[in-house]
C-alpha cells in the first residue's frame, strides 16, 4: 500500500485542521492506519490509530481534541484536529500496520509511511 498524507498548514492556536492520509494499491481496511508526530529536535511520537476492524486508539495529550477516521469508500483516513495548541507543531506522517493492536502506538512495527504534512499552530 502507498500513502499519501496532505492537509497541514498555518493555522492560529484554538483552530481546527484536518489531515487526510489516502491509500493507493491496496484497501485500507486491510490495515491498521496511524498517525505520528515529529516536531523538531524530538522523536517520532504516536498520535492516533484506527485499526482495519475500526478500533481506535489516541495519545493521553490528544485526547478530546482528535478524531481519527476512516472513509472506505475514498480509501482514506482522516485525522480531525481541533482546539490546536502551539505544542502540537510538528510533521504529521501516516504510517499502515498489519501488527497486532496492541502494538500500534510503536512506530517500528509500521512498514509502509506517506511523506509527513507539516502542522504549524501559532498566533
Amino acid at each position: 500500500v502507498q500513502l499519501q498524507a496532505s492537509g497541514g498548514g498555518l493555522v492560529q492556536p484554538g483552530n481546527s485542521l484536518t489531515l487526510s492520509c489516502a491509500a493507493s494499491g491496496d484497501s485500507v481496511r486491510r490495515y491498521s492506519i496511524g498517525w505520528f508526530r515529529q516536531a523538531p529536535g524530538k522523536e517520532r511520537e504516536f498520535v492516533a490509530a484506527f485499526g482495519w476492524s475500526g478500533n481506535t486508539k489516541y495519545t493521553d495529550p490528544v485526547k478530546g481534541r482528535f478524531t481519527i477516521s476512516r472513509d472506505s469508500a475514498k480509501n482514506t483516513v482522516y485525522l480531525q484536529m481541533n482546539s490546536l495548541k502551539p505544542e502540537d507543531t510538528a510533521a504529521y506522517y501516516c504510517a499502515a500496520t498489519t501488527v497486532v493492536w496492541g502494538r500500534v502506538t510503536q512506530a517500528n512495527d509500521y512498514r509502509c509511511w506517506g511523506q509527513g504534512t507539516l502542522v504549524t499552530v501559532s498566533s
